[in-house]
């Protein structure tokens, strides 16, 4: 980052009250905490991979201002975002489940409306994760030295030939492909003054809206501790399903296929790390692979 640059550009849109300070510096972002009179604003520099988020945030924030933080200002060339602080993370509040109840049927609403921009978000770059293309992904995915054993790569490939019917099934489905954050969990939810908002579209692709659920759903185990078969999760599908009227049904085979699409995601973003950080990243790429392969053991 071009500090001296960056502060430049966000003086023009706000006036500091303090030290701007450096919180965040990922391979694939860097986020500066702004003080200023009454509260906090944050600066990001979106990396290649996640150049696409400042725009992107930027026209949800305009069509969707209650559910994404507040943009201040944004500079798509050099993928810099500046927003409102947006409050506290769910996160802090040990991610229970009841406030998902609220937020889901509102972010499935948003996903309604952006399948009208899906086009518009494609030519501004987020990535194109459709559910058309998945059998060629999943091709691509298996040419990969993936942090797996070799049985468990043994069974991906001999599941190859099944999951091509079941993304041809899950791409004439009839909902159409939309935004999806990709990275939707507690810490990236904020609560201000009763109101959620989603944040960190850096991960986001146009594709099966379904597959959202599939980080929500993950983090709700491991940190909330919800066991598989508990009550909240047919709680919180209904509330999703609400807006798209589809049934629970329709969303099981869609996250069954979806677990892929969002290991497709995380290869993209291992693409654009040096390699000197794959160790460090494989440990979880490893654990998204292989909840995915709770689909090549389901009939």
């Amino acid at each position: 980052m071009d500090r001296v640059a960056a502060e430049s550009w966000i003086r023009e849109h706000v006036r500091p009250a303090g030290p701007i300070e450096l919180t965040h510096d990922r391979p694939w972002s860097q986020v500066l905490r702004v003080p200023v009179d009454g509260g906090v604003t944050w600066f990001k520099e979106c990396g290649a991979v996640q150049a696409f988020e400042p725009r992107m945030t930027a026209q949800l924030a305009a069509r969707w201002p209650r559910l994404v933080a507040d943009v201040l200002a944004y500079d798509e060339e050099r993928a810099w975002l500046l927003t409102a602080d947006a409050g506290t993370p769910l996160g802090a509040y040990g991610n229970p489940p009841e406030p998902w109840l609220d937020l889901l049927p509102r972010y499935a609403e948003l996903q309604r409306g952006e399948a009208d921009h899906a086009a518009d978000h494609l030519e501004h770059g987020v990535p194109d994760l459709r559910a058309e293309a998945f059998p060629q992904c999943y091709e691509d995915l298996l040419t990969r030295a993936l942090p797996l054993d070799p049985d468990e790569v043994e069974a991906l490939c001999a599941f190859a030939p099944r999951f091509a019917e079941l993304a041809q099934k899950l791409a004439a489905d009839g909902i159409p492909a939309s935004v999806q954050h990709d990275d939707l969990h507690q810490a990236n939810v904020y609560d201000r003054d009763g109101i959620l908002r989603v944040l960190d579209w850096g991960d986001s692709s146009v594709s099966h809206p379904f597959g959202s659920l599939i980080v929500t759903f993950r983090f709700l185990e491991e940190a909330t501790g919800l066991a598989l078969d508990d009550p909240w999760f047919a709680r919180l599908k209904a509330a999703y399903l609400e807006p798209w009227g589809a049934s629970v049904e329709a969303l099981d085979s869609a996250l069954r296929v979806t677990a892929f699409m969002h290991a497709f995601a995380w290869a993209r973003q291992r693409d654009h790390l040096p390699v000197a950080e794959w160790p460090r990243f494989d440990r979880w790429f490893a654990v998204i692979l292989r909840r995915a392969l709770r689909s090549v053991e389901e009939p």
